[in-house]
């Protein structure tokens, strides 16, 4: 857990929501009755529940000295932009409003994401290419010569060399949002 531990600017973007009580330290989290967890003396954690089983963990290193508010460090880099948006979507869960949708990949990008991943998968599990063709593209089976030239052959080579690249850290490029 990273604390600025010199004069940087805290933003309070909200008080703590009146169903988790002025203290965020203060207050049992539904999720499972599971209370904050005392780190050091200053900061507490707990984990506060958005449903469909997700979580999302909010550490208060002010508990102890019974600060009200919460707060969000944002750095003022490029990245500062997609990191607003995520505030934003952990303020609307907190305050049970409607999340905004994360806008960082389209419907197309998922649907390619996750025949990447489907690709991988069966390379790892010794799958042909031929066969992973066959099951994501729906394609019969082809003759050597006709899957030499097919365009699914090309698709599942570009499939996979591009989870291998995700899998070699380009999953962090998924955190963001494109710049032009």
């Amino acid at each position: 857990m990273w604390l600025p531990q010199d004069d940087t600017s805290v933003v309070v973007l909200t008080e703590a929501p009146s169903d988790l009580g002025g203290s965020l330290a203060s207050q049992r989290v539904a999720a499972g009755g599971l209370g904050p967890s005392t780190y050091d003396g200053e900061t507490a954690a707990f984990r506060h529940a958005l449903g469909n089983g997700q979580y999302v963990q909010v550490v208060d290193h002010r508990a102890a000295s019974g600060a009200v508010a919460a707060a969000a460090v944002i750095p003022l880099d490029l990245e500062g932009f997609d990191r607003i948006e995520a505030v934003r979507r952990l303020l609307s869960a907190l305050h049970s409003r409607a999340i905004p949708s994360d806008t960082r990949l389209t419907r197309q990008q998922r649907a390619r994401l996750r025949k990447m991943l489907q690709a991988i998968d069966g390379h790892r599990a010794g799958a042909t290419q031929q066969e992973i063709a066959q099951i994501l593209f729906k394609i019969g089976h082809l003759d050597r010569d006709a899957w030499q030239a097919s365009s699914a052959r090309h698709g599942v080579k570009a499939l996979l060399r591009d989870a291998r690249a995700l899998i070699a850290g380009g999953y962090r490029k998924l955190l963001r949002h494109r710049r032009r």
